[in-house]
């Protein structure tokens, strides 16, 4: 697992807390902030992934 990977899993996961957040809180700001971090962190993932599958 290389840094994009595990920094992408880090996102991912922070988003799922802020946007679970803002939708207990009633905040739609932060269901969307959240939903955005989400978003930034599938793809950072993605990345590692491809830098594993094609070499760096």
């Amino acid at each position: 697992m290389n840094q994009d990977q595990v920094k992408g899993n880090i996102k991912d996961a922070a988003g799922k807390l802020q946007q679970k957040a803002g939708e207990l809180a009633g905040n739609d700001k932060q269901q969307v902030k959240g939903d955005v971090r989400q978003t930034e962190g599938k793809i950072q993932k993605g990345v590692g992934n491809l830098k594993d599958t094609f070499g760096k």
